[in-house]
């Protein structure tokens, strides 16, 4: 499923129109990156958790050349998937 996708079936199912839907998928979207940019957990209870974490800086190797690089420090989303959406995948 794409974002497309998703819009439609929000719009199929909440009956939206696909404009609505589409503006609804899309502040919920920003308003998710918007909190983890800002350091805040988003918890969505039996969905699931977006959170932030750090990686440190490291050496790497470039793949090509063999020449060692530094790669910086940087910050991941990561999601954790809730009890009831891993139950669900898994009937």
């Amino acid at each position: 499923m794409n974002k497309n996708d998703l819009v439609a079936t929000v719009a199929t199912t909440a009956k939206l129109s696909k404009a609505d839907a589409a503006r609804a998928v899309e502040a919920t979207f920003n308003n998710i990156a918007k909190s983890l940019k800002n350091g805040t957990e988003v918890r969505l209870v039996g969905f699931g958790t977006f959170s932030v974490s750090r990686r440190a800086a490291s050496d790497g190797r470039n793949p090509r050349t063999g020449e060692p690089i530094k790669i910086p420090a940087s910050k991941q989303p990561k999601f954790r998937a809730g009890k009831a959406l891993k139950e669900s995948v898994n009937r």
